[in-house]
């Protein structure tokens, strides 16, 4: 439905380009980056879920963040791949509706990662029992929730009077702002509350984890025990840098200082590019995942 006194019922995605020697070769590109993107997060799922050995508190909360890039990416790929080929009209329910999830997966992803260095701190001093990743799971999850009402709300009681060229290759909540004929002051600092909390609260808990995981490694007598313990938490700490980096890189800078048509590009790498990385990056760098998948290959190929 539309907002109450809006005369906008659909909306026309901008897309990425407005070059049209661009679209065709970007248009592969991204749709290649999706197919990566899907087999990567859903190969890792079902490795998860079919190797007993991988049945532990790490693996299960990068089985959520793997189901989580799965959503995250089919929220926001197809939509931006039909904008290189025709124009992308969608309605305001649906509008609404993308903005949502994306909003949910986006700070869903935020919290989980903070709850995966809490287990990688744990896992050092006293490993975490189910119970504790399911309560951990329904807290990230909860704030998925709280911030994907809050944006959504912030948006519904916009109007928008006639312009609905939306500056993006999809429904994020700036470009919406910027449209907006009655967006004030309070819309802006909703946004920016709701942002500091689902980026701010889990940067926080991600530099006190790592500060006692580098206190406990230090306590670790043999190099070689040193050595594992890092290793462990590389691949955490790459997928937190490209997906905090260039969220707040996008989200906590004032517009004048970082136009949108720059922003959507910058937007590119926590909504496409992140999610295609974190299953390669937790599976290259994991003797456990590689052993998993090599058994899971050998049993298919002697069945």
């Amino acid at each position: 439905m539309a907002a109450k006194n809006s005369s906008v019922t659909e909306f026309i995605l901008a897309g990425l380009t407005d070059q049209p020697g661009l679209r065709i070769p970007l248009f592969s590109l991204f749709l290649g980056i999706f197919m990566v993107t899907l087999l990567g997060n859903l190969g890792l799922v079902t490795l998860i879920g079919l190797n007993s050995r991988l049945h532990t508190p790490m693996y299960f909360f990068l089985f959520n963040l793997s189901f989580v890039d799965f959503c995250y990416s089919t929220t926001i790929t197809p939509r931006m791949l039909k904008s290189f080929i025709s124009k992308s009209i969608i309605l305001h329910a649906e509008c609404v509706t993308q903005l949502f999830f994306f909003c949910f997966f986006v700070i869903s992803e935020s919290f989980l990662l903070s709850a995966m260095a809490y287990d990688r701190y744990v896992a050092i001093c006293k490993p975490l029992v189910y119970t504790a990743c399911f309560l951990l799971l329904l807290g990230v999850y909860g704030m998925g929730v709280f911030g994907a009402v809050a944006h959504t709300g912030n948006i519904l009681f916009l109007t928008f009077c006639a312009d609905n060229l939306v500056n993006h290759y999809m429904c994020d909540i700036l470009p919406l702002l910027e449209l907006s004929c009655n967006s004030s002051y309070i819309n802006v600092l909703v946004v920016f509350i709701v942002v500091t909390i689902g980026t701010g609260v889990p940067i926080v808990a991600i530099f006190i984890s790592y500060g006692f995981i580098i206190s406990s490694i230090f306590h670790i007598s043999s190099i070689e025990g040193r050595s594992k313990a890092f290793s462990t938490c590389s691949s955490h700490i790459i997928a937190v840098s490209l997906f905090f980096g260039s969220g707040a890189f996008m989200y906590l800078k004032p517009p004048s200082i970082l136009p949108l048509d720059q922003g959507k590009v910058s937007s590119l790498f926590y909504t496409i590019v992140v999610p295609m990385f974190n299953p390669l990056i937790y599976s290259l760098r994991n003797k456990d995942v590689k052993f998993a998948l090599r058994k899971t290959l050998g049993r298919l190929i002697f069945s």
